[in-house]
């Protein structure tokens, strides 16, 4: 009578799935870098708008005395300072060269975006209550260096103009800070900086595979080219 030994029969080994990627914090950063960047873009716009155009409202009102009586002189943003329409100007600049740099480029070009912004706002809040402009008109106007102004008032443009000056600041603050991860303009690179793979010409159709004479057919093209 034969032995019969038991063998133990191995058992399969249970393989253990890798857990998949969390990518919920890539969305998150995804969706806080749009946010920045669309909260940054219509700030800073919509700021150097509001200076430029605040600007050229009347910011002063008085009164020149003259002989034959008072005579009404007004002064716009312009005539009071110019330094609020000039640094808008130079705010959009550095908000569309954000766009185009990387890098350290990209982090000094948003400073001159926020210094912009801070220039603009207290240039106009220094020159709400300026009455120099007033005055130089004055004299101008009567032809007498001593001529002052009297009943003089100022308009609330100067303060409208300060807080577009702040809007362009925030703009650059979020460049600042959410910057690094914003794309840029050119549209060959991808964000590591790498090309883009090119397509693949397409080929002429093998005349001796029936099916891709008809795909070339189908596509509008002449297999025999």
């Amino acid at each position: 009578m034969e032995r019969v030994s038991a063998v133990p029969v191995p058992q399969p080994r249970t393989v253990t799935a890798d857990p998949a990627p969390d990518s919920s914090a890539d969305s998150s950063d995804g969706r806080s870098s749009r946010r920045s960047l669309a909260a940054a873009l219509l700030l800073g716009a919509a700021g150097s708008t509001v200076v430029l155009l605040a600007s050229g409202q009347v910011w002063a009102e008085g009164r020149a005395a003259t002989g034959g009586g008072a005579l009404p002189l007004t002064a716009d943003g312009q005539d009071v300072t110019g330094a609020p329409a000039a640094l808008a100007i130079v705010g959009l600049a550095a908000l569309v060269a954000v766009f185009a740099v990387r890098g350290a480029g990209r982090r000094l070009v948003a400073v001159l975006l926020a210094l912009s912004g801070l220039g603009a706002a207290l240039s106009a809040w220094a020159g709400a209550t300026d009455s120099t402009a007033l005055d130089e008109e004055a004299a101008r106007t009567t032809g007498d260096a001593a001529a002052t102004i009297d009943a003089l008032t100022h308009t609330a443009w100067p303060y409208v103009t300060a807080a577009g000056g702040l809007l362009i600041l925030v703009a650059g603050l979020l460049a600042l800070r959410f910057g690094s991860r914003w794309p840029t303009m050119s549209g060959r690179y991808e964000r590591d900086g790498t090309p883009r793979p090119r397509k693949a010409p397409r080929t002429a159709p093998d005349p001796d595979r029936p099916e891709e004479l008809w795909k070339a057919l189908d596509r509008g093209e002449d297999p025999t080219g």
